[in-house]
């Protein structure tokens, strides 16, 4: 595979060469990330180890800023880091340095113990952040305060109105308080509106960041400067040229474990109205007037306000044989592990262009990806189409890349032809640089206060609009799931769907990641 690959003109050698002059988040004063619900799985696995990677490319310097855990479990400071401490650095052979900087890190850690809907636990930690304020920064110095909820969106509301009363910045030393929220924000469109009012009531929408790590991710941060700094994607990016685009998730597992929690939501909840939609919107939307965040969410809207009602003969709905197995799922439930859904775009780019999403669980293999399918070669005189159409592919996870699959000269005397690709696999690509994890990218965003890559109101608001009337059906049993077995691709009759929607599988083609 590897002489369809695309060769820059320079191969230049990217190392992992320590930060230089890294643009530090603070100007002046400290910094104190406040993280709630502390001794929680997403706390321990997600928020702590991307903080330390921060911690240890620089961006957070010990003399400016400090940790706070607050959450029910009465625990000291040390308890606390011993829990986080086999997070952050997992591989065996670790390095002096990296337990060096695990040690120094751990000690900006300090753990307040509290309840979420009362003012005592909040008041104390306030005076814990006032006093390392006033340590670091003397009574002149700047007061910012990161409150990131690893917390369930149940006590979303007591939580924020007891910062707001409790805990915001001091005034009077300027500086801001931000809150990262995390999904789902709401189970439909009235609960997530509920939810927005209640939280909108103690903050302004600058102060309030809704994560969606998906926008964090590497190559899905790449797509608008794929589209829009690429000029031969400019004229192909449209109706006239593409036939259908395709956004993937597929996992090789069940719900192990979370069969309850993921029950009370389903795939489309979980996965489809919020990772995938916004990957559609990045694919679909316009160029914006220029990246500034409000700019480019505006253009995102306008997309989700453009997408038709979804009709219920292009949807499949899947539940793999063995998911009522788990006794926290009810014997009965009705909660799709798989969904193929077609949604389709009324505009003048995208019209009769069909979106199809497609997420699920227990399938045969791991892995997500757009894949942008064109059309047929008119006037096809070598006679190749039952080969494949052109498409390009960017693979989200896991083996980040991007290729491009087309027909060549198969080599040798005869004229015949085969599928190939140019390919960009960043493994082999950026040897040596490590890709950051999408937390990491999202709060360091969050300190600079740039929103580009979160999820504001209105399109929260649009997005449930698209999905609610369906998700109502689901819940009310009027869409039954079809069973499907573990380690399969799905519902038979999701491939049927695909085919009515005009996707065309490539046969006898498969993509191989390049070996270093």
């Amino acid at each position: 595979m590897g002489s369809g690959s695309w060769h820059m003109e320079k191969r230049d050698s990217f190392k992992n060469e320590p930060v230089k002059d890294v643009e530090h988040v603070l100007e002046n004063g400290s910094l104190s990330i406040i993280v709630l619900g502390a001794s929680g799985d997403l706390a321990k696995k997600k928020t702590f180890p991307a903080l330390f990677n921060l911690f240890q490319q620089g961006f957070l310097q010990p003399n400016e800023v400090h940790i706070f855990g607050y959450a029910r479990t009465k625990i000291s400071d040390d308890e606390l880091r011993n829990r986080i401490r086999g997070y952050l650095v997992r591989d065996k052979g670790a390095s002096p340095k990296d337990l060096e900087d695990v040690t120094n890190f751990l000690q900006l850690i300090k753990y307040v113990s509290g309840s979420y809907d009362t003012e005592e636990g909040f008041r104390l930690l306030d005076k814990e952040i006032s006093e390392t304020e006033v340590s670091r920064n003397g009574v002149g110095g700047l007061s910012r305060r990161l409150f990131y909820l690893a917390l369930p969106p149940s006590v979303y509301p007591s939580v924020c109105r007891m910062i707001r009363h409790c805990c915001m910045n001091k005034t009077d030393l300027g500086g801001w308080t931000r809150i990262v929220v995390e999904k789902p924000f709401g189970k439909d469109l009235e609960s997530a509106e509920q939810l927005s009012t209640q939280i909108g009531e103690l903050f302004e929408e600058s102060q309030i960041y809704r994560i969606d790590h998906y926008l964090g991710k590497e190559l899905v941060q790449n797509l608008l400067v794929l589209r829009f700094a690429n000029r031969f994607f400019l004229p192909l990016w449209n109706r006239d040229n593409i036939e259908n685009v395709q956004i993937v998730f597929r996992e090789d597992f069940g719900t192990e474990g979370r069969g309850g929690y993921f029950d009370e939501y389903g795939i489309i909840r979980d996965i489809i109205q919020n990772h995938l939609l916004q990957v559609l919107c990045l694919v679909a939307m316009e160029k914006p007037i220029s990246l500034k965040p409000e700019h480019i969410r505006d253009e995102k809207v306008k997309v989700l306000q453009s997408v038709l009602p979804i009709e219920d003969d292009e949807v499949v709905l899947g539940q793999y044989d063995g998911y009522r197995d788990d006794p926290t799922v009810p014997d009965h439930s009705n909660t799709p592990t798989f969904s193929t859904v077609v949604l389709r775009i009324h505009n003048e780019r995208w019209e009769g262009v069909p979106f199809i999403l497609k997420a699920g669980k227990a399938l045969n293999s791991r892995k997500a990806e757009i894949r942008v399918q064109f059309k047929d070669v008119p006037g096809d005189i070598f006679k190749c189409k039952k080969q494949g159409r052109n498409e390009f592919v960017i693979r989200l996870q896991p083996s980040e890349a991007m290729y491009m699959k087309l027909t060549v000269k198969q080599p040798g005397l005869e004229m015949s032809t085969v599928q190939s690709e140019l390919d960009l696999s960043y493994g082999q690509r950026y040897q040596g640089v490590t890709i950051p994890e999408a937390y990491e990218r999202l709060i360091l965003d969050t300190i600079r206060g740039d929103q580009q890559h979160f999820v504001r109101r209105d399109e929260l608001k649009a997005a449930w609009e698209i999905f609610t009337p369906l998700l109502h059906r689901i819940d009310n049993g009027d869409l039954k799931p079809l069973p499907y077995k573990p380690g399969s691709r799905g519902p038979a009759e999701a491939d049927a769907l695909l085919e009515k929607a005009g996707y065309v599988q490539t046969h006898g083609y498969i993509w191989i990641p390049p070996t270093l």
